[in-house]
């Protein structure tokens, strides 16, 4: 692997000048020996001089069941002694932020602490941080080792963070200072003896930048990895990093493992909700059990054998432990330990309004919902996802009290993908029937497949005995394929190189219809112009552009190529250094603003109608209309689009202030938090915050208008579900919006009077019409049984090849009901062939359908030939063959020539 290899050759080139990069003021003044692993040859850093190998190759005394710490520690408690340690040192304490890194174009998740304070510019990683240095509990989800949960005691797809974090710029401070407070803190807030921390010599690459760093450990247990970025750019073409940055992560799990010595990692983490759970499902435990076998799955990766039975196997066999002994005690507690972890990791994904799907992240919620679910169908507990999700929000209150707050939300949307998933299951019979027919082997790649089209889970396939194991790595793998980054929209090629900002006159004064502006690049070939400055918006955030007219010629795009504006003309293009008169479209304008200011309102009366999980996925702006598709679970009820509607024109009517404001990045978020990213991520340190009231805030780049009473009215036209997790609502504002009103209003009356009734009574009518068609259908469906009954009593008209056919000739019948009458002919006379004409005389022409409910004839090419035959077209395949012809057509006729095909 090239990425493997890089951080080798990184390792060997850091390690080849330890005095330099790892040696650190704590080694020197308390003693620390370099040495390195007699097994891997790595490099670590101890006090203990008898120690020869690394943490990797551990083979000296463990944590498990004895005292390392000055006393046990709770979850909660663990994280106030680390806070109040940094805080007493200095640091500045910041709540988490969100799991779902809305604030960087290239991932779903805050997957660690450092993600929190870096932004994508110019396709580089900078940082900002709110204090300098800090501290943070960053709850953090990563899904490449979802099969290890449960198995190893220790993986997670949910953990909290510790993230020591400060600037090398004179306020933070650098290796000496980090290093110093990770072993006081260790030693003085922990009580862990000085020589039991080994510090381990690593190196870390990331997005735009790498560093060398010291992970320190304890008894073989990693606690946490101090990263030293000190280097931007790749790892053959790199600088020095202006300030340096501390990213020192550790794992909170890890601290309360250490300090209570048990078993497992979850047995620490989650000792109150399992110690009340295993009574109320239970579960049988048996301690000395539970140490060898998680003693021995520590060592295995089930992300990494091809085999995960025979891992289980092996590590059984290590332990001592029998078949029977592995299903009372042990299977039971891992099952649960898992379900307590996806229910974690689902619950702050949705608090943070994150929501199952099959789209993008929410691939991977939706795959550990259904894993969790199948544990507990398979194991028939009586328990539900939701009861352990709140649990944990009332176990974790003290750290993170906006997830008791979630439940309600997490509530509705478990109900419905719980639905889902039921149904799922109701339909893997005939799958799985057509898959034993199939008489195939199923493979990984096809079990992938199953669960993308059908939602069909891994499990439920060894349930129906189709397989006999899960495939490894199957779920690292599915999530692994829905993490893409989002791409950017393409502008046309264009060459802007050595031209300046565009001047954002259209910023500067939305009202403003007309401008003068120096020409200072003019493209003929592509009819292009860049001006110092301009009145056009060109496209972007989902707005389509401004026209107008620039020299005289028409405006038809305007397009953003970095911070250079280009202008697209009809038929011509003024010359380089020509002072140009432009003069905006102002009706499309005006439309244009109303429509995106409207955008942001129905955005936001969406989120207070449906929940909390509604983001803008994406939108678009026209002159005469707009749509924007959100996050979603289900369809919406018409209830729900007029409640939509409804709240979106009382904001209207309370004419708010549509503020705009230029702040600095890190200002607007702490003032307005991540809900500002509704179009996803931003390249700017500086963003533009629209504010409409105290109702709804995002950072946006479009022109609006500066009071919603400017709007005039929105109508919301239609909604749909254009995918999964994501509904579409396409609407109208102002002249539109009334010129549809308008509209609908005409056709409303013009079905009233054909009616003839008034509009206000239009919908019972339609109802009573219905109701008469209804009636009417069904009378006709048993005519066709009568007549086909008659059909048959009266015998066969003829026969092809041995074959009796069964004829009936009628006048101004539609082909349905010539089909209809054939079915039912079908089922009265099985082995036959049905022909069925009807003459539409006021037409000059005729219906045939052939239907065959014998397997030696195929009703499609008896058609084709009979229609040929006649001067008609038509055909099928199978057992139905119909078409018409240009004439009318006599039954006899049609049975001669039937006969001859």
């Amino acid at each position: 692997m090239p990425y493997e290899r890089e951080k080798r050759e990184l390792l060997e080139r850091f390690s080849s000048e330890p005095e330099k990069y790892y040696e650190v003021e704590l080694f020197r003044s308390k003693g620390f020996m370099r040495k390195r692993c007699e097994v891997c040859g790595r490099y670590f850093w101890t006090l203990d001089p008898s120690l020869e190998r690394c943490p990797d190759h551990w083979n000296g005394r463990t944590f498990i069941g004895e005292k390392v710490t000055n006393r046990s520690f709770k979850y909660t408690d663990a994280w106030r002694n680390v806070e109040d340690f940094f805080v007493s040192e200095g640091h500045t304490s910041v709540p988490r932020y969100p799991v779902v890194a809305r604030w960087r174009p290239d991932l779903y998740f805050t997957v660690a602490s450092i993600i929190d304070f870096q932004r994508v510019e110019g396709g580089k990683v900078v940082f900002e941080f709110p204090a300098n240095p800090l501290i943070v509990p960053q709850a953090s989800l990563r899904f490449n080792d979802v099969e290890n949960v449960g198995f190893t005691g220790r993986h997670y797809t949910e953990f909290v963070m510790i993230g020591q974090h400060a600037l090398n710029d004179g306020h933070g401070y650098w290796k000496d200072r980090t290093i110093e407070l990770d072993f006081r803190l260790l030693t003085e807030r922990f009580g862990v003896a000085p020589e039991e921390v080994v510090f381990v010599e690593d190196v870390w690459v990331g997005y735009g930048a790498f560093g060398y760093s010291l992970e320190y450990y304890v008894r073989g247990l990693e606690l946490g990895n101090a990263v030293f970025t000190e280097f931007e750019g790749t790892p053959s073409n790199y600088r020095r990093f202006e300030p340096q940055v501390v990213d020192m992560g550790a794992g909170l799990e890890r601290f309360v493992w250490l300090s209570q010595g048990t078993p497992t990692s979850y047995d620490a983490v989650f000792a109150d909700e399992l110690e009340e759970l295993g009574k109320r499902l239970g579960i049988k435990r048996n301690h000395e059990l539970s140490r060898a076998f998680f003693a021995a799955s520590g060592r295995h990766d089930l992300t990494e054998v091809p085999d995960p039975s025979k891992a289980l196997s092996d590590v059984l066999a290590e332990a001592g432990i029998g078949d029977n002994d592995y299903r009372e005690y042990i299977k039971p507690w891992m099952d649960l330990y898992t379900v307590l972890d996806h229910s974690r990791a689902l619950l702050f994904a949705v608090a943070d309004g994150a929501l199952p799907s099959n789209v993008g992240g929410g691939y991977n919620l939706r795959a550990i919902l259904r894993r969790a679910q199948g544990i507990l169908d398979a194991n028939s507990w009586n328990l539900q996802i939701l009861d352990v999700a709140e649990l944990l929000a009332r176990s974790l209150r003290p750290m993170f009290p906006e997830l008791l707050d979630s439940i309600p939300a997490l509530h509705e949307i478990l109900d419905v993908e719980l639905q889902r998933y039921r149904a799922t299951k109701s339909k893997i019979g005939s799958i799985v029937e057509s898959m034993r027919r199939s008489g195939r082997q199923l493979t990984k790649e096809d079990v992938i497949k199953l669960y993308e089209s059908n939602g069909v889970t891994p499990e439920m396939l060894v349930e129906a005995g189709l397989m006999d194991r899960v495939p490894a790595d199957f779920y690292s793998e599915l999530t692994s394929r829905h993490s893409a980054q989002q791409k950017e929209e393409a502008n046309p090629a264009i060459d802007v190189e050595g031209l300046p900002a565009t001047r954002k006159i259209y910023y500067e004064d939305v009202y403003l219809s007309r401008c003068s502006s120096r020409v200072i690049r003019s493209y003929p070939a592509e009819r292009a112009v860049v001006l110092e400055g301009t009145i056009f918006y060109p496209r972007g955030g989902g707005q389509e552009p401004d026209h107008g007219t620039l020299g005289g010629f028409r405006v038809k795009d305007v397009v953003k190529v970095g911070n250079v504006i280009v202008h697209f003309l009809e038929e011509g293009v003024p010359k380089e250094g020509d002072v140009v008169e432009c003069e905006l479209d102002v009706a499309r304008r005006r439309s244009l603003m109303k429509h995106h200011t409207a955008t942001h309102v129905v955005n936001g009366a969406a989120r207070r109608i449906l929940g909390p999980w509604v983001w803008q996925h994406s939108a678009f702006k026209d002159e005469d209309g707009a749509r924007l598709d959100i996050t979603h679970h289900s369809a919406l009820t018409r209830e729900q689009l007029e409640s939509i509607e409804r709240l979106a024109n009382e904001v209207i009517q309370m004419d708010l202030p549509v503020d705009v404001r230029a702040l600095p990045r890190g200002t607007a978020e702490s003032l307005y938090g991540f809900r500002l990213y509704q179009g996803g991520a931003i390249p700017e340190r500086e963003l533009r915050v629209v504010k409409v009231g105290d109702f709804d805030v995002e950072a946006c780049g479009g022109t609006h208008v500066t009071r919603t009473g400017e709007i005039g009215v929105i109508r919301i036209l239609r909604s749909e579900r254009i995918q999964d997790g994501v509904v579409r609502l396409e609407f109208v504002a102002g002249m539109r919006a009334v010129d549809h009103s308008i509209s609908q209003s005409r056709v409303l009356s013009e079905i009233a009077g054909s009616l003839g009734v008034p509009p206000e009574h239009v919908a019972k009518r339609l109802g009573e019409l219905q109701e008469e068609l209804r009636a009417g259908e069904e009378e006709r469906r048993k005519l066709c049984v009568a007549v086909a009954s008659y059909v048959v009593a009266t015998g066969p008209k003829g026969h092809v090849d041995g074959i009796p056919v069964y004829a009936v000739a009628l006048e101004r019948v539609p082909q349905r009901t010539l089909i209809e009458i054939g079915d039912a002919v079908a089922k009265a006379a099985p082995g036959s062939i049905y022909l069925g004409i009807s003459a539409q005389r006021e037409d000059g022409r005729s219906l045939l359908v052939v239907i065959s409910s014998s397997d030696r004839l195929d009703a499609g090419e008896l058609a084709s030939k009979m229609l040929k035959a006649l001067g008609g077209r038509g055909g099928g395949r199978g057992r139905i063959g119909q078409g018409s012809v240009p004439r009318i057509v006599e039954l006899e006729e049609a049975l001669r020539v039937l006969g001859s095909s």
